[in-house]
């Protein structure tokens, strides 16, 4: 049985995420107070007990899942080792510190600025389109940027892509894709994430990263921007960068684990988006989501037999 671990992005955050695991265990409490500490504000407080618009706002939901998945991560580890490790954005770091390529408290930090950057850059809007075949999404795409910039941001899985731009040009996307038999759902972000429009947070990321440590990985991980393997430290910091302006290839992801011999996701982190998506991608995976201590009792329980 081959494992694979899986943390959650921007979206899958809720109030009150992570309060059981911080009143109960120590190691998950320790990770809260490192992010108190390394942020200088009671990111902990936000997780907890809002308010849901101080939550959502990207420059706190980033921190706020990202230490709540590394406190989960803490209890769950004993039971189980992940042969590789995926994460879906704002994701990517959490699995980077679960790899130790990133330092936790040089990663929480990082994703503050991070969603400051990105929230400084804001000027457009996304849209998920469904039903649709990615190779029609990508060709109405270039054909909806003919009235404004519109490019695919999260190949999520068969029939679900997330596409990214300016509000002209994500409009005519979703005129385009109701066209063509699809339905589009306009989403409710705070900017145009993973598209050209925010070049101006990748350079100043860029900037950021150059400070910070980036280790080997322990333990294999697949980056979102090429849906392969991280050779080392300097290639995960780089593709971050690139990260921020590409499309996230997540149904990519899941399939190059699932090749590679994966039989078992689990989603370590607040929600269960990704848990729905593998299954998108491959109905009959086993797959758990961790993101209470119900789930984790049920995790402890079945995953004897599961792994054996």
């Amino acid at each position: 049985m081959k494992t694979a671990f899986l943390f959650p992005g921007q979206g899958s955050q809720s109030i009150g995420m992570g309060t059981e695991f911080f009143g109960k265990f120590a190691k998950a409490k320790s990770i809260f107070d490192s992010a108190d500490s390394a942020l200088g504000l009671k990111i902990s407080d936000i997780c907890f007990l809002g308010p849901d618009d101080v939550l959502k706002s990207t420059e706190n939901a980033q921190p706020a899942i990202l230490t709540t998945s590394i406190a989960i991560l803490q209890e769950v580890l004993p039971f189980a080792k992940p042969d590789v490790v995926a994460g879906h954005s704002l994701g990517e770091y959490s699995a980077l510190v679960a790899t130790g390529v990133l330092d936790f408290k040089d990663a929480v930090k990082i994703v503050r600025k991070r969603g400051e950057f990105m929230k400084a850059a804001s000027g457009g809007t996304m849209a998920a389109i469904l039903m649709l075949p990615r190779e029609k999404v990508d060709q109405l795409c270039k054909d909806a940027s003919r009235v404004g910039l519109v490019a695919p941001a999260n190949y999520n899985s068969p029939g679900q892509i997330v596409v990214s731009g300016t509000k002209e040009g994500v409009e005519e996307m979703c005129k385009l894709t109701k066209g063509a038999g699809g339905k589009a759902i306009p989403l409710a972000v705070s900017g145009p994430f993973h598209s050209t429009l925010m070049t101006s947070a990748q350079e100043k990321l860029a900037v950021e990263l150059k400070n910070v440590n980036f280790n080997n990985p322990t333990t294999k991980i697949i980056a979102n921007v090429t849906a392969d393997y991280v050779k080392d430290g300097n290639t995960a910091r780089e593709l971050l960068v690139k990260q921020v302006v590409s499309s996230v290839l997540w149904e990519d992801t899941i399939c190059r684990m699932l090749k590679d011999g994966i039989d078992l996701f689990v989603e370590v982190g607040p929600g269960k988006v990704l848990s729905g998506l593998v299954k998108k991608i491959k109905k009959e995976a086993r797959v758990y989501n961790i993101d209470n201590t119900e789930t984790l009792e049920k995790f402890k329980t079945e995953v004897a037999n599961v792994t054996r």
